[in-house]
């Protein structure tokens, strides 16, 4: 039979290298990051030396070359940990895709090395008027002798604060919509590029989130992505392979919700019996076990898919939503579990529960995975 849902031994020392790093690593530092809001610094380095942070980038350009599906195994695993940490850890893949998908062989050795060098990337494509709508986005690039002048705001940046080069979308012909869009590498340090301060967000508080702001930025040519208005179709291509990514830290920070709840479960005795033994507290434990169960399936399928060639925007969409919306409802579901100390800050799952909600939102909304599945559906 062509299906088989076991992992490889080399799967697995993958996925043990992840466990370890996130339990060893990651959950120890994770209440403290998340009280203080401090970038992660420590965490980081020790990340960049095991090639967590640039996992995506094929060996020949100095990356660890992990296939999407081994990517999801080690997503899981560090968000179990701390997705705010685990974001912060694979927002330089994220970076990396749109010269990997279109760049030229330089671009792609000269980036995949400085990632390699222990350098970090942001993704700018976000923008304060242009989130699931990716064609609403206002920034420009005129092109002038053997620059392009930059101009725009991003927002809302993963690793903004902390990139040393960026990977940015701007119109080069406004004219004919996402037709006219194209992907440039544009580094931090060249004159008219600024970063505001990290945002005070709600949850994921270990990973920083800002602005960045290009006026009249000169960027070379020769770091324009593929050609000019392949920009749409890069970002679409982009979100095939981040989504599945992005999900994979919703299985993660559901895991955790789902082992912190039957910890306590077995733990907390009311009316003389275990918590778990009250039928509406085991049967809330056993959806949150089945619902995670079939959001992994999915996931998986959906980076299966791209390793495998096979076309995998509805795959995508649905391993997002479902895995993102399966995230809110588990945690959501621990804090019940704990009753009146789930809705304190020193228990774990009150962080958890705060850090969920961004999976509903960024990558796509889980509205917007809707509208993609029926798009889909209708153009079959």
């Amino acid at each position: 039979m062509s299906i088989n849902f076991a992992l490889t031994d080399e799967q697995k020392e993958i996925q043990m290298l992840a466990r370890d790093f996130a339990r060893n690593e990651i959950a120890p530092v994770a209440e403290h990051h998340d009280k203080t809001h401090e970038y992660p610094w420590p965490v980081m380095k020790k990340a960049q030396e095991l090639g967590l942070t640039f996992m995506n980038v094929p060996e020949k350009y100095g990356g660890l070359g992990l296939s999407l599906f081994e990517e999801v195994l080690v997503g899981e695993e560090l968000a179990w940990g701390c997705s705010g940490m685990s974001t912060a850890i694979s927002v330089n893949g994220l970076a990396a895709l749109p010269i990997l998908i279109a760049g030229s062989e330089e671009q792609k050795m000269e980036y995949g090395g400085r990632l390699a060098d222990g350098q970090m990337a942001a993704y700018c494509a976000t923008e304060p008027e242009a989130g699931s709508d990716v064609a609403g986005i206002k920034t420009t690039a005129r092109k002038e002798g053997d620059y392009y002048i930059l101009n725009g705001s991003k927002t809302f940046i993963t690793g903004a604060t902390v990139a040393n080069f960026y990977t940015v979308f701007a119109y080069t012909d406004p004219s004919v919509r996402y037709n006219g869009m194209s992907c440039f590498i544009v580094d931090r340090d060249w004159e008219g590029v600024s970063v505001g301060k990290p945002f005070d967000k709600m949850g994921q508080h270990a990973s920083d989130t800002a602005e960045v702001i290009f006026e009249d930025v000169k960027v070379p040519a020769t770091h324009l992505i593929g050609k000019e208005g392949i920009g749409f179709l890069i970002a679409m291509k982009v979100f095939d392979k981040s989504r599945p990514g992005t999900a994979s830290g919703a299985l993660g920070v559901s895991r955790r919700a789902l082992e912190e709840s039957i910890k306590y479960a077995k733990e907390r005795m009311t009316f003389g019996k275990q918590l778990w033994q009250h039928q509406t507290i085991g049967h809330m434990i056993a959806d949150m076990s089945m619902e995670l169960e079939a959001a992994r399936l999915l996931v998986w399928k959906s980076a299966w898919a791209v390793d495998a060639g096979v076309q995998n925007t509805t795959a995508a969409a649905y391993a997002k939503a479902f895995a993102a919306d399966t995230a809110m409802k588990i945690t959501t579901n621990a804090v019940q579990v704990f009753g009146g100390y789930g809705y304190m800050s020193e228990y774990p799952v009150e962080k958890l529960m705060r850090d969920a909600k961004i999976f509903q939102i960024y990558e796509g909304t889980s509205q917007i995975q809707r509208e993609i599945i029926v798009r889909e559906l209708f153009r079959k």
